[in-house]
């Protein structure tokens, strides 16, 4: 019995090859703190043995030549925005805690300050208890 299709597959399957950039970019992010190096290669669609094994490399290295393509990445991909600063018109309702409460066919509807937001807070917790 053979467990393997007769069909011939359509070629050699060949190794991916990558540029300086990304394996820059990827060690970048595996170099923050608090990052899984295996969250880090998920996203960036690679085997986590092979970022850590640039990693390692580029720690070996001193990692200055892959630091200066990471940031010249980084630079490309940033673009700055400037943003319309928009007030609050001055007749504006301050912001409120709005809470419902039903119980049946009763319904409750108080609202709250957000400055006060520590009152309702124990308001709330003394409701429920």
């Amino acid at each position: 019995m053979h467990t393997i299709s007769n069909e011939a597959s359509a070629g050699r399957r060949r190794r991916r090859t990558h540029s300086a950039e990304f394996k820059a970019q990827v060690v970048a992010a595996c170099s923050s703190p608090g990052v899984s190096i295996a969250a880090v290669s998920m996203a960036h669609g690679v085997n986590a043995n092979l970022a850590r094994r640039w990693v390692l490399q580029a720690e070996r290295r001193g990692g200055a030549a892959l630091a200066r393509a990471a940031n010249s990445a980084v630079l490309a991909a940033f673009v700055p925005v400037q943003l319309p600063v928009q007030l609050p018109p001055a007749e504006a309702e301050p912001a409120a805690i709005r809470i419902e409460l039903r119980q049946g066919t009763t319904a409750i509807t108080v609202s709250w300050p957000c400055a006060a937001a520590s009152q309702c807070a124990a308001w709330m917790r003394e409701l429920l208890r």
